[in-house]
């Protein structure tokens, strides 16, 4: 039951054949659709491509180090430094589909 996800290759080739194209020049056009997303959400922390999904990025503040109190217990925090975290989220009319 388990199955996998669709490669690189396997996707150029469903495009390429969908469009008439050749599959170099699709290879090449999904490349330059990965370039520009990551340029997009470096430069303003947001890239949708419309029907399928929505890449955004936020910041994650530093954590302090320090001692907490999880489920009764005094338990030992390390401090974590600040990061960027980047989640993808399905388009509503993707959601719908299913």
């Amino acid at each position: 039951m388990k199955s996998t996800a669709m490669t690189k290759g396997a996707l150029a080739d469903a495009v390429a054949t969908a469009c008439e194209m050749k599959k170099k020049d699709v290879v090449k056009a999904l490349a330059s659709i990965a370039e520009i997303a990551t340029a997009e959400v470096k430069k303003s922390g947001v890239f949708t491509l419309p029907g399928l999904f929505r890449i955004k990025s936020r910041k994650k503040p530093a954590t302090k180090a320090g001692k907490k109190e999880i489920f009764g217990k005094m338990c030992v925090v390390k401090a974590k430094p600040a990061r960027t975290i980047v989640k993808a989220f399905p388009v509503a009319a993707l959601k719908k589909e299913f």
